[in-house]
Formats: C-alpha cells, structure tokens, sequence
C-alpha cells in the first residue's frame, strides 16, 4: 500500500511539471523567427516548411543567407517549401524563395536527446529539392531526420568580379554552400527543440549532395556544425582546371569569374543590379553546369592539398559508390569517339588508362564505363577514405553498392550494374515492396542500409546488432563493404585500375601537370 501511495505521487508531480520530468514533445515548436506547428504522423512529429534563412531575392540574390525573417502567427508547417529554381521539375512549385527545411522526429519529449541525420539533396548542383525525399523510415529507426534546401544552378553558385568586390570576403559563386552552412547552423541552434542533440548531428547526401557533405568536411565555416559525414557517390578530391570534368569539376574563382561575365554578357546586362531585376524564370539558362569553386574562404584549396595538410574538419566518415556510375555518365557509344575522348582529357596517362579500363572492339563495354564512374566517384572516395584514415583520429568506412539483377545476355541490360541514384531509395526504405521486381534481397540491403547509417548517426561507427560487421577502412585493412544481394566484406572494386587513376591525379597536382591543364 505505501509503494502504491509513493508512485501515485511520484505520477502526481510528473503530471505538475515538478521536478525533472520530461517535457511532452509539442507539436508548436519555438523556433528563431517564430513558432512553428506540425503534425504527428504515425508515432512521428512531423514538421515541414520551416525557414531557416532569409528569402534570397531581390538585393539579397546571390548574397550569402541572411538571419531568418520573423514571423508572429503560428506557421502551419505541414507543407514543403518551395523547390529551387532550376532547369527541370515543375516549375509551379519553384521559387526563389526557397530556403525552408523539414524535419521529422520520433522524440516523445523535447528533453530527449535523440542524434540528428541532415540530408543533403544531390542534383549536380543545377536542381534538386526536398520534396523529394520522405524522412519518416530513418525516422523511425531512431534519429531526427532533418531536410536542408539550398540554391541551384545560376542563383546558388554564380561568380562574377561584381559580386567579390561587394562582398567584405571578396569572393563570390558559393551561395548554395553557404545556404547549407546557414541550415547546419539552424540544426545546432534549434534541434533540441524537436528532441534532437545538437552535439551529435551526421550529414548525409548523394551526388551533389555527397559531394557538397565533402566540401563541407574541408571548409572552416562549417567547423563544428556536424560530427559525421556520410556520402554517396560524392568525394571532391580533384584538382581544379579551366576546362572541367567530371571529377576535375573545381574552377578556381578567377576562372569562375569569367563565366560569370560571359553570363552577364548573354543576358544582355550590363551590371549586377541589373540582372538581380530579372525574373528568374526569364534568366539565361546556363551554359554547362554551375558548380562551387575553389574561393579562398568557402573551399580554401584543393581539398586533396587540404587533407594533406590536416586542414578539415575531423569526423567520422562513411562514403561509397554504385557499380556502374559510368552507365549514367559515359557519352561516348563509339570505340574511336571514347578513346578520343581519353585522350583529350588526359594527355600523356590516356594510353595507361585504356589499358587499365580497356574499350571492346565494336563496344564500350562497363570495363570502360568504370572510367568514367571511378573518375568522378570511385577515385573521390576511395581517396577520401584513404586520407580520413590516415590523416584523421575518426574512422573511414567504405562501401560499394552493387544490387542488381544478373541480367541474361540477349537483355538491353546484360553486363550493366547499379546506376548512378539507385542506392538513395534503398537508404530511405522507399523501395516498392509490392512491385514484382522488388525482391527479397533488395529489402533486405535496404534495411541493412538504413540501419548502418543510423547506427553511424548515433556512435560514428555503423555497427551493430543485427547486421555484419564492417571494419574501418585503410591501406592496411582495406575492407569494404559491398551491398550486391547480402550486405558483404570484399576487396575495393578496380584496385589496381584505380591506381592508374592515382598516379593521373597525382601527375595533375604537380606543377607539370596543373600547366598542362590550363
């Protein structure tokens, strides 16, 4: 009786608010700017449309986030902000003022602790979007799952002499970057809020995304904003060059600058403030891709350089790639046209890279392709991982996904692995299930997928309970994970192939050839 009397008052207080007792998560948030209101959704609160930045438009375009404007009434965030304006998607539903994010949390009182996943859209930094993504499955799987947006194409990445000198850092053409800085920023200020802790916070992404997660590992902006980084088919460990590739993407900003004028000079303006009158959807489509560069104060070097010299933020990294990248990006049908196109990009290696990735007689077969993925993923990757391990206290882990039928040979298909994207709904468990050509083995990578990033998000180390054991990447225990119908330690992928590609890298980092490529 005198235990039933203690626990009832002991209930009692709790319900009073006295003591220490939990919070109950509130689905009205108080934020900076304002007070938010979301929605519970099968166990998770669920709130979308939050910004977290000024709207960039007007003066503020191609200015680095202002501090978010406030607001007095209750914003309903139950729907996802604006997507950016870009090239391609539905055009209804794009705006400049587009810098809004969304989470979803499973926390039951906003004094939990709970680690926090930032994904980061991919999109070759020329589209993409939020609304893409459903964060409720890695939700439920135990962490805060927060969405980031960021400027695209022209608006989020132009740089121009104009826009340098009127910024008190004279640079320019970084403003999607410094969109995703300013959301981090938003993350470590408000995530508690939600049940999240702000001393424990991954960021993820794919192709853009995962390429920006590795920018982000090496800018002194971003210092202490996050605690672990997971890429997929990112890395940015190439030299930068004039003529860009994939892989050599980075034009330092004088280069950068000079695309930025001719831009300009295409949209018939003579000045900035001229082409920040223009609506967005009557501005010049971009000639090639916008992308980052190499500005001194965003991205301060050649991120390789920057490894090596132990200038980056120090976390614990997951990275890998998808099979055949190369059957998404290799243009080239012809023999004759790809060994052309070796030779023009890579001088005096061209002749050891197409033994080490050899064309068929009448084809360009994937033992070609693979050129093309390792060059702009596999290369990046294996790199980063390498340099994490050893010029970094935190672990690597590497991994390669390669899930995919065994395609018959009077198949389209047959010889082909997993494209370029395909990785990212099996992270997100959106697979299918109810589609005939989901299969058992595909569920199943997605689980362990979902589980390891989780487990990552909460210790910096993707094992667990559950799923195989995955060692820490290094020269001297190169172990990758490879996710081809079980989840399974193997060999690095091409090793030897990618050491060709190693000794080009290398050759294009000295004086020689940086000259070359100029």
């Amino acid at each position: 009786m005198r235990n039933a009397i203690l626990w009832i008052l002991v209930y009692a207080m709790s319900a009073a608010g006295c003591g220490n007792a939990a919070k109950p998560l509130p689905s009205i948030v108080a934020v900076e700017g304002g007070r938010a209101q979301g929605t519970v959704e099968n166990g998770l609160t669920v709130f979308k449309g939050i910004p977290f930045a000024a709207p960039p438009v007007g003066d503020l375009r191609w200015k680095a986030p202002r501090p978010v404007v406030p607001w007095d009434t209750v914003l309903q965030a139950v729907h996802f902000g604006p997507d950016p304006i870009q090239g391609w998607g539905d055009r209804g539903k794009q705006s400049e003022d587009c810098l809004y994010l969304n989470v979803w949390t499973p926390a039951k009182s906003s004094n939990d602790r709970i680690p926090v996943l930032v994904w980061i859209y991919g999109g070759g930094f020329n589209g993409g979007a939020t609304s893409y993504y459903d964060g409720q499955h890695l939700a439920r799987k135990g962490v805060v799952l927060v969405s980031i947006a960021y400027r695209v194409g022209i608006l989020g990445f132009m740089a121009h002499p104009e826009l340098s000198a009127e910024n008190p850092d004279r640079v320019s053409g970084n403003y999607g970057l410094l969109d995703m800085i300013a959301g981090l920023r938003w993350v470590k200020n408000n995530i508690a809020a939600f049940g999240g802790d702000p001393g424990k916070v991954t960021i993820f992404g794919e192709s853009a995304g995962g390429i920006a997660v590795s920018m982000l590992a090496a800018s002194p902006l971003a210092k202490g904003l996050f605690h672990g980084a997971i890429s997929q088919s990112g890395g940015s460990f190439g030299p930068p060059r004039s003529t860009t590739y994939p892989g050599e993407n980075m034009k330092r900003l004088a280069d950068a600058e000079k695309g930025g004028l001719e831009y300009m000079k295409s949209a018939g303006v003579a000045s900035i403030s001229d082409l920040r009158k223009i609506e967005p959807a009557k501005l010049p489509a971009v000639r090639g891709l916008a992308w980052p560069v190499i500005d001194g104060h965003v991205i301060p070097d050649d991120q390789y350089k920057l490894y090596e010299a132990g200038r980056f933020n120090d976390t614990p990294v997951l990275a890998g790639y998808n099979s055949d990248e190369g059957a998404s990006f290799s243009r080239e049908k012809d023999p004759k046209e790809f060994i052309a196109g070796v030779e023009a990009r890579y001088g005096r290696f061209a002749g050891d890279l197409l033994k080490a990735y050899p064309v068929a007689e009448n084809s360009v077969p994937k033992t070609a392709r693979d050129l093309a993925r390792d060059a702009a993923f596999g290369w990046q990757t294996w790199s980063w991982a390498r340099l994490q391990a050893k010029q970094g206290k935190n672990r690597a882990y590497l991994y390669y996904f390669d899930q995919h039928p065994e395609y018959p040979p009077d198949s389209p298909q047959y010889g082909h692995g997993s494209p370029h994207g395909q990785d990212v709904a099996y992270v997100f468990q959106t697979l299918d299930a109810s589609d005939p050509k989901t299969t058992a083995s595909d569920l199943a990578i997605s689980e362990a997928m979902a589980t390891y990033w989780t487990n990552f998000a909460k210790t910096g180390d993707p094992n667990g309970e559950g799923v195989p054991e995955w060692p820490a990447f290094s020269d001297e225990t190169p172990g990758v994970m490879i996710f081809g119908q079980t989840p399974h330690v193997g060999p690095v992928p091409s090793l030897e192939s990618l050491k060709v590609l190693d000794a080009y890298f290398k050759w294009r980092r000295s004086p020689e050839g940086d000259a070359w490529a100029k």
